[in-house]
C-alpha cells in the first residue's frame, strides 16, 4: 500500500493518480463491493484529492487487486514529475470549451478568404467581430473554470452518467429475463391444463358411448313390444 512509504502520502496527487482510484471505486461498485451512494461520495473525494494520503484513504477498506495509484518518477533533484497523462481530464475539458469558437472562426475566417479571392483583394477582415468577444468569454471561462476546478466536476458528472446507463441497461435485462421467465411459466401451465382437458374429454366421450351401446338392446325389445301391443288396443275397441 502506499501508506507504507516514508514521506509520500504528503505528496500532491496528479489527475493520473485520480482517474486511478475512480477506476478501482468503479471496479468495487461493479463487484459489489460498494453500493452506489458510496461510489458517488468517495468518487466526489477522489477527484477533490490533493495528496496521496487523501486517495489511499478513500481504497484502505479495499483489496489490493485492482487499479493501484501508480507512483511518479523523480527528477535528480528528487522532486517527482507529473506522468505523461496526468492532465488528460484538464486537456479533455479544455477541447470541449475551445471546440466550438475553432470550428466557427475557422469556417468565417474560409468564407472571408474565399470572398477576398472572388473580389480579387483584402476585405475587411469581419471575422474578427466574431472571433473576438466570443474568445474573451471562452477565455474568461477557461481561467475561471481551471481556478474552480470544472474539469474535475465535469469528470465526476460524465462518470454518474455513464454509471446511471450502466444500471437502465442492466435493469433492462433484468426485465427481459422476468419475462421470459412467466412467459415460460405461462407457456408450461397451459400446456398442462389443456392435457387435462383433453383427458377428461376422451373419460367422458368413452362412458358415454358405452352407456349407448349397453342400452341398446332393451330400448329395441321396447319398442317392438309396443308396436305389437297397439294392434291388440285397436281390436279391442
Amino acid at each position: 500500500m502506499l501508506a507504507g512509504m516514508d514521506g509520500r502520502d504528503g505528496m500532491r496527487a496528479a489527475d493520473s493518480d485520480r482517474q486511478a482510484i475512480a477506476e478501482r471505486l468503479r471496479a468495487a461498485l461493479d463487484e459489489g463491493r460498494l453500493d452506489l451512494h458510496e461510489y458517488d461520495d468517495r468518487l466526489q473525494r477522489a477527484y477533490a484529492a490533493r495528496t496521496y494520503a487523501d486517495l489511499n484513504a478513500l481504497v484502505g477498506d479495499l483489496p489490493a487487486s485492482g487499479g493501484t495509484v501508480p507512483a511518479p518518477r523523480e527528477t535528480d533533484e528528487g522532486s517527482p514529475v507529473v506522468p505523461d497523462g496526468g492532465r488528460g481530464l484538464t486537456a479533455r475539458w479544455l477541447v470541449e470549451v475551445w471546440e466550438p469558437w475553432l470550428k466557427v472562426v475557422g469556417i468565417v475566417v474560409a468564407v472571408w478568404v474565399f470572398t477576398s479571392l472572388a473580389a480579387g483583394e483584402m476585405l475587411y477582415f469581419w471575422p474578427g467581430w466574431v472571433a473576438g468577444p466570443w474568445g474573451a468569454v471562452v477565455l474568461v471561462r477557461t481561467v475561471t473554470g481551471l481556478a474552480t476546478g470544472e474539469p474535475q466536476r465535469q469528470a465526476i458528472e460524465r462518470e454518474r452518467r455513464r454509471q446511471r446507463r450502466a444500471e437502465k441497461r442492466a435493469l433492462k435485462r433484468e426485465r427481459k429475463a422476468l419475462a421470459a421467465e412467466q412467459a415460460d411459466a405461462n407457456g408450461t401451465s397451459g400446456t398442462a391444463d389443456a392435457i387435462g382437458a383433453n383427458g377428461t374429454g376422451g373419460k367422458a366421450g368413452a362412458n358415454g358411448a358405452g352407456g349407448t351401446a349397453g342400452r341398446g338392446p332393451e330400448a329395441t325389445e321396447t319398442s317392438a313390444g309396443e308396436q305389437v301391443r297397439r294392434p291388440d288396443r285397436g281390436e279391442l275397441a
